[in-house]
């Protein structure tokens, strides 16, 4: 019997379509939080948007999510916490500026119950918002 590395070729993989232009790296520090607080950001119904510019050079953009106790429970701060990454991947990742740091933040009820479409136009809307002043 021959081993499966050996029995053929297979299909070649092929790159996603609308692979983002900018790789994206989640936020781990809370230093790192702090000072995208401490910068730009845009309110929406739905969410508060924290950009800040690092300057360093990096092509990577970095994102965090925060929930707090203010949205509920652990199930809704989970809820609110999974939407927000996943508009994240689907808006922010094609979106992004190299060398920026962006922090979704969740706000009460709004994030839970808020439609995605609305999530989704907000989140476009802040993202221009946030970088009509760059220079």
């Amino acid at each position: 019997m021959t081993p499966p590395e050996n029995q053929g070729h297979g299909i070649a993989a092929e790159a996603p379509i609308g692979s983002p232009a900018v790789s994206l790296c989640v936020m781990a520090k809370r230093a790192e939080y702090l000072k995208a607080a401490s910068a730009r950001r845009h309110g929406t119904n739905g969410f508060l948007l924290q950009a800040r510019d690092r300057a360093d050079g990096e092509p990577v953009s970095r994102v965090g999510f925060t929930a707090s106790k203010k949205i509920g429970n652990a199930v809704l701060r989970n809820r609110a916490k999974r939407r927000l990454r996943a508009l994240a991947r689907e808006v922010l990742a094609p979106r992004a500026q190299p060398g920026w740091d962006y922090v979704l933040v969740a706000r009460p009820d709004a994030t839970v119950t808020r439609s995605y479409a609305d999530l989704r136009a907000d989140l476009e809307q802040a993202l221009r918002s946030v970088h009509r002043g760059r220079s």
